[in-house]
């Protein structure tokens, strides 16, 4: 295959996957179906690119061949007379000569699949998991991972999900605002881990997925428009949590595409407008009350306003964790909340802490607690009790920036050779 055939495949199925299947999921109502076509049409795109050239509209040809293939399915199946005729009323059947995709009144098709897969109906796990594979198109074994859990139990709930949702007929739909309370909390917090999968991408090269972060920021964004004029704290808080983030993405890769700690961080590459626009959302939002988003923004907010890393008001910080703790327990929150001790009072307190957490296994197979306890090691000069908790994470990383990383910290502590 020609490199510019595969790159263009590759580059078409990282930033559009989501708003393909999307897309097709509003004309065929059928997870199964559309995620299928959308899989045979990058297939098709493979094969028949390399010869014929990447189209003009790489985007709208995958959708028209998927639309191709799902009619081709439903021609093979006895439900094909009953179905077409609903379908090409959507416009299933239609040929497309450009790519109409970006217009207003297509973007809603994301949002409507995320509010979907949050249906109460569906378990949480279910919800998240389901959304992860259809919208940012992870392979299961990925969310599993995620999940820290096996890829066939994974895989068993992705069907369930997706038969509920078949079975059940819940509509694909955005619902009214008297009804959005219900599954606010699960699209906040699926919106939240599409960015995640965009700032740490699981996978792969890159740290970031710049493509994935800006349409969980779109659909932030989106979400607290069709809410207004007055939104819920926590909507406010996350697009906020994001923006913060988001800001700091220049500066978090070298250009060499390695992974760049917070603290040696150029912050002169930060995108200060976007800061000063998420910190007034920051204190709009705090003062709805102390919600899981609102700490976790103020807490980026308080590292957005330190000039230089060590003007970091790291006790601010610990307050700020100890709320998150009480607001949503997990031991990831404790973590984190570990490395602001650690800062704090020193390596040796946030190590207790952080050998508390690990007592429990809860995140025995989650690769930060492993690089974080290294870390704390090498800081207090247990060059060899490092080694081997660097050893452990590079054996659960699956990011090349940061597998890179850690090896140069294991480096770091390991004796030269003789």
């Amino acid at each position: 295959m020609s490199t510019d055939a595969a790159g263009a495949v590759e580059a078409v199925y990282r930033s559009d996957w989501g708003r393909i299947v999307a897309a097709l999921i509003t004309l065929v109502g059928d997870f199964d179906l559309a995620e299928e076509s959308a899989q045979e049409a990058f297939t098709a795109a493979v094969d028949q690119w390399q010869v014929s050239g990447v189209p003009e509209f790489p985007r709208a040809w995958i959708i028209q061949t998927a639309r191709h293939k799902a009619i081709d399915r439903l021609r093979r199946e006895a439900r094909f007379e009953e179905k077409l005729e609903s379908y090409a009323v959507s416009g299933l059947v239609r040929t497309i000569e450009e790519p109409d995709y970006d217009s207003p009144e297509i973007p809603d098709d994301r949002l409507r699949l995320i509010f979907t897969c949050c249906h109460p109906a569906l378990a949480p796990e279910a919800q998240v998991a389901l959304t992860l594979r259809t919208l940012c198109g992870l392979e299961t074994d990925e969310i599993a991972r995620a999940f820290l859990i096996p890829p066939v139990t994974m895989a068993q709930r992705l069907v369930r999900a997706k038969r509920k949702i078949r079975d059940a007929g819940i509509p694909y739909m955005v619902p009214e605002t008297k009804d959005l309370a219900a599954r606010l909390d699960a699209v906040l917090t699926v919106i939240y881990l599409v960015f995640n999968e965009g700032y740490a991408a699981t996978r792969g090269g890159p740290l970031v997925r710049t493509d994935l972060c800006a349409e969980a920021i779109r659909l932030g964004r989106l979400l607290r428009s069709l809410i207004g004029p007055q939104p819920p704290a926590e909507v406010t808080a996350l697009v906020a949590l994001m923006l913060l983030h988001d800001a700091r993405r220049d500066a978090r890769i070298n250009e060499d595409g390695d992974l760049v700690i917070l603290e040696e961080q150029d912050r002169s590459r930060w995108d200060h407008r976007q800061i000063a626009e998420a910190l007034p959302l920051v204190n709009e939002a705090f003062r709805g009350g102390p919600g899981p988003f609102s700490l976790q923004a103020a807490i980026v907010a308080v590292h957005c306003q330190a000039a230089r890393a060590q003007d970091t008001d790291w006790p601010q910080i610990v307050r700020l964790y100890d709320l998150l703790e009480r607001a949503q327990p997990s031991p990831i929150v404790s973590l984190n909340r570990a490395v602001a001790v650690a800062m704090v009072e020193g390596p040796q307190a946030g190590l207790v802490l952080v050998d508390a957490i690990a007592s429990t296994s809860d995140l025995d197979n989650y690769h930060l607690l492993h690089a974080v306890r290294a870390d704390l090691l090498r800081r207090i000069g247990s060059s060899a009790e490092a080694a081997k908790s660097y050893q452990r994470a590079l054996a659960l990383v699956t990011n090349d920036s940061e597998r890179r990383f850690l090896e140069r910290r294991l480096r770091e502590v390991q004796p030269p050779a003789a």
